[in-house]
């Protein structure tokens, strides 16, 4: 039977895979673009059109760098590498880029020498206006198929790459009007067009650089996930509290770890099973989360929620009741380092009722995410019921004061209760 780790990895798989199947589709059909605009740009003479040939290039290197980093990215993991070479893909991106704003700055010398010269009339560019009508249409099936791809597997070149195909039908739709406009004698159309191109391709190269800086430098490249996770986190019943949450960007995938803290009396199985519950709910916020490290560490709580069963209500005065389900009255009390906070009694509505008194009350009560309950007695049911819940029980004394009982909890001197103080067949009517 397979794990949830190795379905995972598995998917993770899948999703490279795929991501390299566009990613190579979209390098050929950008080669074929950028080679037949130069083509053309050449025998017709249309510099603008062998421009726009030379910004296709630029897309080509960094859609076949998205290729080799998804190859990369989907090798298996070695001792060498534990963690993959997802970040191959980044890496690779920041590279590309790097050359992709080098080729825009090449270009800039000849737009601005075109930029001193007067259009002419001469033939109508029938071809390369045609050229660049079939790189817009080509450019935009691209773009679609990346922008759809880079979405589902949340890889990052792709998305870039994607806004670039966008880009090119922009720049395509340009170098057709420069055609048109050169060929209706518009000054200075042809070198402005170059520049324009010159500029498109720097922005693009300048954008693939930053965000593969960034990733590789472990950026928070996604605050609203963080935050998402955070509070889920602080949800799960058990967990008081959560250290900054950190996620790291490794090529299409993320990696998070994280510090919860728990109840210091937790038992070893059940602070594990809160790692997984943990686990699990990052997990379900992105189906990008390659990996989640959970370490769970006990909480030295400043603030308290304790509940306890009274007799009477008389504020600190309150007198404990001896047993837990047939008390009359339950106090909530928030405990803040050495404040103590008298939240609300609560009348018990299950008293006239035979059986199950107590898991009634217990229902009722952990909506109040309670940390402790203080009784002198404690039924089987009821007892594992708190346990399960993450609830810390200690014994008192009938008939004390709530004053008497906080001093002695707040000066740690209250025996802990580790066994139900009576059977299941006495627990029933509690």
């Amino acid at each position: 039977m397979e794990t949830p780790v190795s379905i995972v990895a598995q998917n993770h798989g899948m999703r490279l895979k795929r991501g390299q199947r566009i990613a190579l589709i979209a390098s050929l059909a950008t080669l074929i673009l950028a080679v037949g605009k130069a083509t053309v740009g050449w025998i017709y003479d249309e510099p603008v059109l062998v421009a726009d040939a030379f910004h296709s290039g630029a897309d080509l290197l960094a859609i076949f760098a998205s290729f080799f980093g998804l190859w990369l990215a989907g090798k298996e993991k070695t001792r060498q590498f534990p963690y993959g070479l997802y970040r191959a893909e980044t890496f690779v991106t920041l590279l590309a880029g790097t050359l992709i704003c080098w080729a825009g700055f090449e270009l800039i010398p000849e737009g601005w020498r075109k930029l001193g010269l007067d259009g002419g009339r001469g033939a109508m560019p029938v071809i390369p206006m045609l050229a660049s009508g079939v790189s817009m249409a080509v450019s935009l099936v691209i773009a679609r198929a990346e922008k759809r791809v880079g979405l589902e597997i949340n890889s990052q070149s792709l998305q870039v790459n994607a806004g670039e195909s966008f880009l090119d039908i922009a720049t395509s739709a340009v170098v057709l009007m420069g055609l048109l406009l050169n060929y209706l004698g518009i000054p200075y159309v042809e070198g402005a067009v170059i520049l324009l191109i010159a500029g498109l391709i720097i922005k693009l190269g300048w954008s693939s650089v930053r965000q593969a800086f960034l990733a590789l430098l472990d950026a928070n490249l996604d605050p609203q996930l963080t935050h998402d996770i955070e509070k889920q986190i602080n949800g799960i019943y058990g967990v008081k509290g959560v250290s900054e949450v950190r996620i790291r960007q490794a090529g299409p995938f993320r990696m998070v770890d994280c510090v919860i803290f728990t109840s210091p009396t937790l038992p070893l199985h059940r602070a594990h099973h809160l790692a997984d519950l943990t686990e699990k709910v990052i997990r379900d916020q992105s189906e990008h989360i390659e990996s989640v490290f959970v370490h769970v560490e006990p909480a030295h709580d400043s603030e308290l929620t304790l509940i306890v069963p009274v007799k009477d209500i008389r504020g600190l005065g309150s007198r404990v009741h001896g047993h837990f389900g047939r008390a009359p009255y339950f106090v909530i009390i928030r405990l803040h380092e050495q404040e103590v906070d008298i939240e609300d009694f609560y009348s018990n509505q299950y008293l006239s009722e035979k059986k199950f008194i107590g898991m009634k009350v217990i229902k009722t009560i952990l909506m109040q995410k309670v940390d402790v309950l203080l009784t002198p007695r404690i039924g089987e049911i009821s007892f594992y019921m708190l346990k399960d819940n993450l609830v810390d029980i200690y014994k008192v004394a009938e008939d004390q004061t709530l004053r008497e009982i906080l001093t002695r909890f707040q000066k740690k001197l209250l025996p802990s209760i580790t066994h139900p103080t009576h059977s299941v067949d006495e627990s029933l009517v509690e």
